[in-house]
């Protein structure tokens, strides 16, 4: 699909984005773990997390479609999936396939993993390791790729796993497959990562403890073979989602937007710090808790934005919106500095690469290091006039997207049929505040 986006006016508008991808898959399988029918409310209704949803019907698991728009999920319990009679596809869920792994490994029969062409080139090994310490068999292509395939066993081994880097989805992976171990499993990480896992996984009844030592890191121990109990699953809207918006109304002079309903998770908010840094308006309520998750609307009008120094610490919490806080910066005044990028070398693409390369084409002087990024603004709109290959990666193609919004002239961006993987809509969302985007040509 080829997208272009051109010069927009004032964004106006109340609206609310698409539930969040990270809850959504945990939110099914989680749910898929219990005993009792669960009702997840404000499931993301993308590629990404029905790829996982029809996984689990697969396994056995009982997923429905109510009249009220949510989804009725009849829990099999910890250790309860069957053994599927085909392969499973992810498609391109990276999340979809290391969490499921880490639910598979629990049981003792072989499954069979594959994905699209990218999630078959994204790395597996780090989820591997730990989990074949546990005692789950694999045997997967070069490099530690998809398609892989699982032999787990019912009763796991503990043990403490302490991970070289912090990661949501290998922590999450093993303390998934440490509900299938008798005794405590334990994650030791460097730095926060994504919590989601753990406050949804108390919700649904699970002892799970997080524990500050004393050189900084973080130990989350989870207690195995537990009875989980069916109880409602929200989800939130996607914070990653709103970041497209929040920058686009922040740059384009004479908005104000709301969006309402945005999961606040301080371990997710890492752009709106940056952003509030760079001078942003953005105005945010008290809040509320669904499932665990802080959520809150969320308002935003036009400012004037500096250039700020992001510190690599600050990774962990933002690592889905470098690409788009790179649009901001490309309209802010003065040089921003990223560090400790080395982690979008590894997502659906090598998205460093393509933010440079894509700012460079639009006009915008950047410097790309091996985990670093540079990207100097001048405070007006950079030319555009440039078509972008997103390369299949739907942050990058809707990213370019909102720079078309920006920019003296259109953007065109060639790949961006995976927009829907996390953002079904999202054309239309953007055109219903203001924007300018249609199909090419």
């Amino acid at each position: 699909m080829r997208l272009r986006a051109s010069a927009a006016g004032a964004l106006a508008g109340d609206v609310r984005v698409p539930g969040d991808k990270s809850l959504s898959h945990r939110a099914l399988m989680l749910a898929a773990m219990t005993v009792g029918e669960t009702k997840v409310t404000g499931l993301l209704e993308g590629e990404d997390v029905l790829a996982t949803l029809t996984a689990l019907r697969d396994l056995g698991v009982g997923i429905e479609t109510g009249s009220d728009g949510a989804y009725h999920v009849q829990g099999v319990g910890v250790g309860g999936l069957a053994e599927p009679t085909g392969v499973l596809d992810l498609g391109n869920a990276g999340t979809g396939a290391r969490l499921l792994t880490g639910l598979l490994a629990g049981h003792a029969f072989t499954s069979f993993l594959t994905g699209d062409d990218s999630l078959r080139q994204r790395p597996m090994g780090r989820v591997i390791k730990p989990l074949r310490e546990m005692g789950t068999s694999f045997l997967a292509r070069s490099g530690d790729r998809l398609p892989l395939a699982v032999t787990g066993k019912t009763s796991l081994s503990p043990i403490v796993y302490e991970q070289p880097v912090a990661s949501a989805q290998v922590k999450s992976a093993v303390l998934l497959a440490g509900l299938h171990a008798p005794g405590k499993t334990s994650v030791i990480e460097p730095a926060p990562s994504r919590d989601h896992t753990e406050r949804m996984l108390r919700h649904i009844g699970a002892e799970v403890v997080t524990e500050a030592l004393d050189d900084g890191r973080s130990a989350i121990t989870v207690t195995g073979q537990p009875e989980l109990a069916a109880r409602d699953l929200p989800v939130t809207g996607d914070p990653s989602s709103a970041a497209f918006l929040m920058v686009a109304a922040s740059l384009l002079e004479g908005s104000s937007i709301r969006i309402d309903h945005v999961g606040l998770n301080p371990l997710r908010t890492g752009l709106f710090t940056c952003l509030n840094e760079m001078g942003a308006a953005i105005r945010t309520g008290n809040g509320e808790l669904a499932a665990g998750e802080p959520a809150s609307w969320v308002e935003i009008e036009h400012s004037r934005m500096d250039a700020i120094d992001v510190p690599a610490e600050r990774a962990p919490s933002m690592i889905d919106e470098y690409p788009i806080l790179a649009v901001a910066a490309a309209l802010a005044k003065g040089k921003t500095r990223m560090n400790g990028l080395a982690e979008l070398r590894v997502k659906e693409s090598d998205r460093l690469a393509a933010i440079a390369d894509g700012l460079s084409a639009a006009g915008v002087k950047v410097e790309m290091g091996e985990d670093s990024l540079i990207v100097e603004g001048t405070g007006d709109p950079p030319r555009g006039g440039c078509t972008i290959d997103a390369g299949h990666d739907h942050r990058i193609a809707m990213s370019f997207l909102i720079l078309g919004c920006l920019s003296q002239h259109p953007i065109e961006v060639t790949g961006a049929e995976t927009i829907n993987t996390s953002f079904p809509g999202f054309v239309e969302l953007m055109n219903k505040l203001g924007a300018k985007i249609d199909v090419a040509g």
